[in-house]
């Protein structure tokens, strides 16, 4: 991040010398990756937002790389159910609904942001989906458990 932030900084200087770079679009997916990167990282070590003003990029940039962070927690939760930790995977869950609650509320931002319409649809839909892998790995998990719990206790009863 620490490079990322160093060409950031090379990227706003040359903009303020070429504003038109910037307004023509070229630039906007490195922007928006950037403020997905940067909100994720402070969601994983801090378990805060970033605001756009912390990295120093424009709204529509930070919105949409903040809709993108959506994804990344998705894997976040996933590694984090393979590794049997479904306490991550749920606390990544509820930031994956609480940025999808704060995406919907913006009801004008759909028509001044493109791209944010199908970015929020792929967003519920993940999160949906994340959902139900969570629920059946806690319930795989509990019944492992119960089994064996019953194994044991099968165990204790044929030796007596």
């Amino acid at each position: 991040m620490k490079e990322a932030e160093s060409l950031f900084q090379k990227l706003r200087t040359v903009a303020n010398s070429y504003p038109d770079m910037v307004y023509s679009g070229i630039v906007d997916a490195a922007y928006q990756e950037y403020a997905e990167a940067q909100t994720l990282l402070t969601l994983v070590q801090e378990n805060r937002f970033i605001s756009p003003e912390e990295i120093n990029v424009a709204s529509v940039a930070y919105v949409l790389g903040l809709a993108d962070v959506i994804g990344e927690l998705r894997r976040r939760a996933l590694d984090s159910l393979r590794k049997e930790h479904i306490k991550t995977a749920e606390e990544c869950l509820d930031h994956m609904e609480e940025i999808y609650i704060e995406l919907m509320s913006m009801d004008e931002a759909y028509m001044l942001v493109p791209g944010l319409r199908r970015k929020s649809d792929v967003a519920r839909h993940l999160i949906e989906t994340t959902r139900g892998d969570i629920t059946i790995e806690a319930r795989r998990s509990s019944l492992e458990k119960c089994m064996q719990n019953l194994e044991k206790i099968v165990k204790r009863k044929t030796k007596a």
